[in-house]
């Protein structure tokens, strides 16, 4: 593993349908380390969530491997070839936080029992005393108060519903958390309360994140790198400074520029993007940008590239990223 808490190599997740098979993750390979923040982005459809699920085997990936180092740092285990007690196991170590706070908690369930329910599954308490000071434990630590524990879900904003979901996932202690665009569903305010929540609850548990977004501008102040991805394919990943301040690919070049600025008087250039996405459905042997792409030559469109090293940890799939 060379020093990476996880390690992705050749991921695929293929879906059949009617017309042949959709090509939803496509051949992903990268490296996550203990305690980083990796933030995955790209537009609605490109496939982030599903290989988020792949991550932690929510979906059972078509091929590739997802290698997860040991708690004991004694070797790692292929988390998409581990055998079902196996995968009990790792469940506890490996965690996810979805997109709508409110469709993933069962509205029939208060607060308390939402809470409580991987610790009933897992059996981790036999005592209920001590269950009970976990859970409350877990509602301080997500900013919930004592009195909301007999609430359900419908009597709540989405802050406190995302709270819920935040502290489910952080009972069972997990190292490796997948947060699926945690903070799309909710008000600016809210969004702002939520990563603060979690920026230091990494700080205090030296948890390992993959956080999904679309919008770079949050991805940005909670990621140590980012990874763009492009039709089930990752096309340019560095630190996020770097990617802010030097993009290589012009797909991110063209995200970026659509990010707003409140400054006015700041002249930069908007990068209109023309043409269509190709379809994920048997997409073509090149450069999936290229009919998008104003740099476009011959050997995109024959071609496909290679994510490669252009300048040292900065990556990017472009045939001509040192020219962009």
């Amino acid at each position: 593993m060379d020093g990476a808490y996880i390690r992705v190599e050749n991921l695929k997740k293929y879906f059949p349908t009617k017309r042949g098979m959709l090509h939803a993750v496509d051949d992903v390979s990268f490296e996550i380390m203990k305690g980083e923040t990796l933030g995955l982005v790209g537009e609605s459809g490109c496939g982030k969530s599903t290989l988020g699920r792949c991550l932690i085997r929510l979906l059972d990936s078509t091929s590739g491997k997802v290698l997860l180092k040991n708690a004991d740092d004694d070797g790692c285990i292929d988390i998409t070839k581990a055998t079902p007690s196996e995968m009990k196991a790792l469940r506890k170590r490996v965690q996810i936080v979805f997109q709508d706070p409110y469709s993933c908690l069962n509205p029939r369930l208060s607060v308390w029992e939402l809470i409580a329910e991987p610790l009933i599954v897992n059996k981790i308490y036999s005592n209920k005393n001590e269950m009970r000071r976990k859970i409350r434990s877990l509602m301080d630590t997500v900013g919930l108060a004592e009195r909301l524990e007999n609430s359900y879900p419908h009597e709540l904003d989405g802050g406190r519903r995302q709270r819920i979901g935040i502290a489910r996932s952080l009972a069972l202690n997990p190292e490796f958390i997948v947060l699926d665009e945690p903070v799309s569903a909710l008000d600016v305010c809210i969004q702002a309360q939520i990563l603060n929540l979690l920026n230091e609850l990494q700080k205090e548990f030296s948890y390992t994140y993959v956080f999904i977004s679309h919008n770079l501008s949050v991805v940005r102040h909670v990621s140590d790198r980012i990874a763009v991805m492009y039709l089930g394919q990752i096309v340019e990943l560095t630190e996020y400074r770097e990617l802010f301040r030097s993009p290589l690919h012009p797909y991110t070049q063209a995200l970026l520029s659509a990010i707003p600025l409140a400054k006015l008087d700041v002249n930069r250039e908007r990068i209109i993007l023309e043409g269509d996405v190709p379809s994920p459905i048997e997409p073509p042997n090149a450069c999936r940008f290229a009919g998008r792409c104003r740099y476009a030559k011959e050997i995109c469109r024959n071609t496909p590239p290679a994510l490669r090293e252009v300048m040292t940890g900065h990556y990017a799939a472009c045939h001509f990223a040192k020219e962009n």
